[in-house]
């Protein structure tokens, strides 16, 4: 019988970053070889220490990369957050415990300097919960039959004395950043971007090896000039057999910080010539965008799934960086196998500001960090994860309670993949 080595879980060495992105690949099911100009982009965002592989004998066989974020919290506050991502474990090594070592180191380190939450994309939904994360979004998105939707096609301007022109790469990198700081500090969920971001959204850097093609840029200025709103979407060039165009147009990301500045592009894609479909990109479940449209039947679902996941780092620092609406105070027991923050914890929270303190008291609510993960952006409702029986009542209505102080009138959002 054959005997397995030992695998080595640690911080990969920039002479190990090629065969770390090798694996990377492979994980992904990408074309193994990297490109040595996606290899160069990469390398950016390589930070010694925050990038992990997993090591049987010299061959990576498992990658997992870290770093800093800001996260909104409900009330507009950035929450220091370590971002996992670039997670994969070559099939050949699965069940050995890979993962869960990689990640009990990062936030281990994520703990000690200090972070407050730690936030991930999940490709797949049963992994990341035992390690203490939560679904804390959700996103949605729609395709609108144009020609149902209602709206005037012979369209040429915003109504409001606003106006849209079409932009380059370069408008974006100059306007975007700026757009998308205002946009961030309002919407809770939502996370930090780097100037790479940017440069790899229009063209500047190639991250994954494919062709560059230019979308186009839309940007909205109110009345006054000022920039607030700008859309990247891409159309195709479909024909029907009666000579028809049946083009769709994608929206690769769409920011407003004004419903007036969302209107607009909204409606400015819906008035392309030659456009029959409009794929709205990845959106909050309660944009506005359906009832934007005089037929919001015309904007059908075509994907709606958890997306943003949070993991609490520390319980004070994180329930009381945000703000609440509503006046309450109780006992939650927090369930934290990882060992990182759990305990038991009374929160007092109102309008004014909230305190959040160990406590030998008894508790109202029993609940795993994951769960509380899922609750603290206002998105989730503990009455309905206590039905799930996923939290536990130790005090008649404590859910509720909770419910009345944690929800938020709009949903949290999370623009971004990362």
């Amino acid at each position: 019988m054959s005997r397995r080595t030992e695998i080595d879980v640690r911080p990969i060495t920039e002479a190990e970053f090629p065969d770390w992105n090798r694996a990377l690949n492979t994980g992904f099911l990408q074309p193994p070889a990297v490109a040595e100009e996606q290899l160069e982009a990469r390398r950016r965002q390589f930070v010694p220490g925050r990038s992990l592989g997993a090591f049987d004998g010299d061959r990576c066989v498992a990658t997992f990369r870290s770093f800093d974020q800001e996260l909104t919290a409900v009330g507009g506050a950035p929450v220091r957050a370590d971002a996992v991502s670039n997670v994969t474990v070559t099939a050949t090594h699965r069940r050995r415990g890979l993962l869960t070592r990689m990640m009990a180191q990062d936030l281990a380190a994520a703990k000690e300097r200090g972070d407050v939450v730690a936030t991930l994309i999940a490709a797949e939904y049963p992994i990341y919960g035992r390690y203490g994360f939560g679904p804390a979004t959700t996103l949605t998105e729609w395709a609108v039959d144009v020609p149902r939707a209602g709206l005037d096609r012979r369209w040429a301007a915003p109504e409001d004395g606003g106006r849209i022109d079409l932009v380059d790469g370069a408008d974006v990198r100059k306007l975007g950043p700026g757009l998308h700081e205002r946009l961030r500090r309002a919407q809770p969920g939502a996370v930090s971007r780097t100037e790479l971001w940017w440069q790899a959204r229009t063209g500047v850097v190639n991250m994954n090896g494919t062709p560059w093609t230019e979308p186009y840029y839309a940007l909205y200025r109110s009345a006054d000039g000022e920039v607030e709103g700008l859309a990247s979407y891409r159309t195709d060039d479909h024909w029907g057999d009666a000579k028809q165009p049946l083009n769709t147009a994608t929206v690769e990301w769409l920011l407003a910080v004004t419903p007036a500045a969302e209107r607009a592009l909204w409606h400015y894609l819906c008035s392309i010539d030659w456009v029959q479909t409009v794929k709205s990109g990845w959106r909050s479940p309660d944009d506005l965008l359906p009832h934007l449209l005089p037929d919001p039947r015309a904007a059908r679902i075509t994907t709606q799934a958890d997306w943003l996941w949070v993991r609490i780092l520390d319980v004070a620092r994180a329930l009381e960086a945000r703000t609440y609406d509503g006046q309450g105070a109780l006992v939650l027991e927090v369930v934290d196998r990882g060992g990182l923050t759990g305990g038991r914890w009374r929160l007092e929270a109102g309008p004014d500001g909230a305190s959040c303190v160990p406590t030998t008291g008894s508790a109202h609510l029993v609940l795993d960090v994951a769960e509380l993960g899922a609750l603290w952006l206002g998105d989730a409702s503990a009455v309905r994860l206590a039905a799930l029986g996923r939290v536990r009542e130790e005090r008649a209505g404590a859910a509720r309670v909770v419910d009345a102080l944690l929800r938020t009138s709009r949903r949290p959002w999370c623009p971004d993949m990362f």
